[in-house]
This record gives C-alpha cells, sequence and structure tokens, in this order.
C-alpha cells in the first residue's frame, strides 16, 4: 500500500495547517488546570458566603489567592480562544467573514483577560 503522505510530512509529523496539535493540546492542558482552579474558586466563594466588604477583600488581597485567581483567568481566556477558533475554523465558511471572526474571538479574548487581571490587581493592591 502506497503512502499518500508527502516524505518531509512523514519526517515533521505535521498536519497541513501545522498546528492541530498545538491547539488539541493547549485546549487539554488549559482544561485540567480549569477543573483544578475552578475547584478553588468554588471553595472561595463557599468561604467568602456571609462575609463582609473587609473581610472579602482582605481574602482576595492575599497574594496565594490572587495568583491562582489570575492563573483561573488567564488558563480560561485561552480556553475560551482555542475553542471559539475551532468553531469559527469549522462552521463559519465564507472567508472574509472567517478572518473578521478570528480577529474579532481575539480581541474578545484579550479584553476580558486585561480587564479581569486588572480588578484582581487592584483588589490584590488594596486600591
Amino acid at each position: 500500500m502506497k503512502s499518500m503522505q508527502t516524505p518531509l510530512k512523514r519526517v515533521r509529523y505535521l498536519g497541513s495547517a501545522k498546528e492541530g496539535t498545538d491547539h488539541f493540546w493547549k485546549q487539554r492542558v488549559t482544561a485540567v488546570s480549569n477543573a483544578v482552579l475552578a475547584l478553588f474558586l468554588v471553595w472561595l466563594i463557599v468561604t467568602l458566603v456571609g462575609a463582609d466588604h473587609v473581610a472579602a477583600k482582605q481574602k482576595l488581597a492575599n497574594p496565594l489567592i490572587a495568583l491562582a485567581l489570575l492563573g483561573l483567568i488567564v488558563s480560561g481566556t485561552i480556553h475560551m480562544r482555542i475553542g471559539m477558533q475551532t468553531i469559527i475554523e469549522d462552521y463559519v465558511h465564507g472567508e472574509g467573514t472567517k478572518i473578521v471572526a478570528l480577529v474579532l474571538n481575539t480581541f474578545f479574548a484579550v479584553f476580558i483577560a486585561l480587564a479581569s487581571v486588572f480588578s484582581i490587581l487592584k483588589l490584590s493592591f488594596g486600591a
């Protein structure tokens, strides 16, 4: 049986777009980190139930809590962007529309990440 792969493709083990495996692994790694960090977030919310504003600010000013929340924000927005990119690439058929949607997807994810990071840093530094 004759192989349909070019010799270069067999050597590099890359698909036609050369980033499918990268997206696959990033999606899986961020999913695992999101699961762990989401459990942390649930714990944090449960511990803050009934707390007053000052107690909540003190808890969120803890550097370890702030770092975990920042990790969740970064991991979550990367996961969201990759997932939406895959959906856009699979289901948007017009090339121009696809490019616009991909650019807007990236801008949206960056905006959400920056706004969230800013909020956590502001709370963490007590402003």
